[in-house]
């Protein structure tokens, strides 16, 4: 796979700036088990989460982190390396959200963007929806996550004509 670069920074990237079919490398981070233990006991308390012991016995026969924080996780990469800065208004929802295999204490999350489409508003000639797939591997290529992301993105504001 060949990966873009997009021509602005994300401090000056408007709806314009995206374009269908191009993918990013967002990075990645590494998760700890502390990491896994934290997010689970304040946000998802379920044993394979937060309980090492009881994880070790259960169907995935150790510790994983919840899908919820894989999401997070990817969440920070979205918006450091490819949401707009000042264009990001929000985000109608996400579609299609996946977790084919757990997220592991030591893991290195890397997360890949890919922009499926660029839909101008047929209400709002200032801003458009770009809908991206994003996908997680591990540090062995294999899939943690892929969902895809609704934004909306405003368009770069039109300067008036200098008056001579």
């Amino acid at each position: 796979m060949t990966f873009s670069q997009f021509s602005v920074p994300r401090e000056d990237r408007y709806f314009g700036d995206y374009q269908a079919g191009l993918s990013y490398d967002l990075g990645s981070v590494t998760v700890s088990e502390a990491d896994i233990l934290e997010f689970a006991r304040r946000f998802d308390p379920q044993d394979m989460h937060v309980d090492p012991e009881k994880a070790a016995a259960g169907r995935f026969k150790g510790l994983i982190a919840s899908g919820w924080h894989s999401c997070s996780l990817a969440m920070r990469l979205f918006v450091d390396g490819y949401l707009s800065a000042p264009a990001s208004l929000s985000s109608p929802g996400i579609d299609e959200i996946r977790w084919p295999n757990p997220l592991r204490p030591g893991d290195t999350l890397h997360l890949r963007a890919t922009t499926l489409e660029c839909i101008p508003s047929r209400n709002k000639s200032d801003r458009g929806v770009v809908r991206t797939r994003l996908e997680a591997f591990n540090q062995h290529g294999q899939p943690l996550l892929s969902l895809i992301a609704n934004s909306i993105i405003g368009g770069r504001k039109q300067q008036p004509p200098d008056a001579a």
